[in-house]
């Protein structure tokens, strides 16, 4: 009998230039050596509790990244994704601020924007749509959004963020009501950016039990 390959593979993404961007690496080892894919890596069972274990070691080692938010997006599999053989992997999906890639400086990490037409190894092209859809669809009536827009952030910073991810311009007041709902952000006291001739807005974060669970809400903005 075949072993079946197993791997994971992580779509992280993030919001760079006002566009919602993916990490590729260029694969070091055959299949598809030197080409430009998502990260991944097999599982490993003598020391991978479960996938998302192996998920966050995968991340960690290829990146140079925590993600403070990761979710297991699907499982892709079949005989013709890989041409070593019959295999499957356990996609899954992390999002950070730039400002966390941009820290961990890893040389031969390339930001590219998810909306341009890519060519990528195995099945890379679908888990990447479907990573986008899930983000994009759940950005309608959560807090996923703020993972995107780093540890703090004014209020009018994170519309922005909503506003890339649904692609459309969302109405101030509607928007604020539904953040206020969802009570998920906590004002830093004594915090205040720079708004030009404007008033300084306030700085906010997650309230700290919201960094581990997140926050839903039963209808969009």
């Amino acid at each position: 009998m075949t072993q079946v390959i197993c791997t994971v593979d992580m779509v992280l993404l993030t919001l760079h230039e006002e566009r919602l961007k993916v990490a590729l690496l260029k694969r070091d080892r055959e299949p598809f050596k030197g080409v430009a894919a998502l990260p991944g890596g097999f599982v490993h069972t003598n020391e991978d509790h479960d996938v998302r274990d192996a998920a966050m070691r995968v991340l960690k080692e290829k990146t140079g990244i925590d993600a403070p938010y990761l979710e297991q997006l699907a499982t892709f599999s079949g005989a013709a994704r890989d041409p070593r053989g019959w295999s499957l992997s356990i996609a899954h999906y992390a999002l950070v601020s730039y400002e966390v890639i941009d820290r961990a400086g890893h040389p031969d990490v390339k930001l590219v924007s998810v909306d341009r037409s890519l060519s990528l190894p195995f099945d890379h092209r679908l888990i990447l749509e479907t990573a986008v859809s899930r983000l994009r669809s759940k950005s309608q009536y959560s807090s996923l959004p703020c993972y995107l827009a780093g540890e703090t952030f004014t209020l009018p910073q994170l519309q922005k963020v909503y506003e890339i991810l649904m692609g459309e311009p969302l109405n101030k007041v509607s928007f604020r009501r539904k953040i206020t709902e969802m009570d998920m952000l906590e004002a830093i006291d004594g915090e205040f950016e720079s708004a030009g001739a404007h008033r300084p807005a306030q700085l906010y974060r997650l309230k700290p039990h919201f960094k581990k669970q997140l926050q839903l809400l039963e209808r969009g903005l």
